[in-house]
């Protein structure tokens, strides 16, 4: 929120509480914030999860390392490999998830999806190791990886790691030159990864809740 614009802090509030009345509500301010904290205190929320809240890391795209994969593995783009494939390296590496190839068609759909962007690592097998979609912004020349995963199977062998340096070289290429991804802060694993190739803490949320409290008349 900016300085100036403090006293809409409490405007959202009362539109939240007008909106989703008699029910829990959470929400995420930055911890940063320390007004918008302050405000939403008074309002009866309180601090939700503590370990559950996420992280925003970002870099610039310079002095980005060559990346070097393991022998037999190979750097794909989702243009290359077929939708299956696409969407079984997203299954593998999210499992449980409900992702299918008709949610993998809608994500075609989305402005700012690009096949020579989605980035995957292809393992000796066929299998699809690890895969990152980049989401390329050219007016403000960034690109962010959402989401990145790996297979249980190929985990800690350096793959992950690899790829996202490969997609930040790909990104570089086709004009972004600022990066971010987003990590939850606990478990650290990802956090690790990604202070890995360079990352570095830029902003966290602070998750806050407030219970349910009886609407107008005692009904809930």
């Amino acid at each position: 929120m900016h300085p100036a614009q403090f006293v809409l802090v409490d405007d959202v509030i009362a539109w939240y509480e007008a909106t989703a009345p008699g029910v829990e509500r959470t929400v995420l301010p930055s911890a940063a914030d320390s007004h918008a904290l302050r405000r939403w205190a008074a309002h009866g929320h309180e601090p939700d999860a503590p370990d559950a809240w996420s992280q925003l890391n970002e870099r610039d795209l310079t002095d980005v390392e060559e990346p070097s994969l393991p022998a037999g593995f190979a750097f794909r783009t989702a243009s290359e490999v077929p939708p299956e494939a696409v969407v079984q390296a997203h299954v593998d590496a999210w499992t449980p998830t409900s992702y299918t190839a008709s949610s993998y068609e809608g994500l075609r759909q989305a402005p700012g999806y690009r096949g020579e962007l989605h980035v995957l690592v292809e393992a000796p097998d066929g299998t699809m190791a690890c895969s990152a979609i980049m989401w390329l912004d050219e007016a403000n020349e960034t690109v962010e990886f959402e989401p990145v995963g790996t297979h249980p199977g190929y985990r800690r062998q350096g793959l992950a790691r690899a790829m996202l340096l490969h997609g930040m070289r790909l990104a570089l290429a086709a004009g972004a030159r600022h990066a971010t991804v987003a990590c939850m802060g606990e478990p650290a694993p990802a956090r690790e990864l990604y202070y890995s190739v360079g990352f570095r803490a830029f902003s966290r949320d602070a998750p806050l809740i407030a219970a349910a409290r009886p609407r107008e008349g005692g009904r809930r």
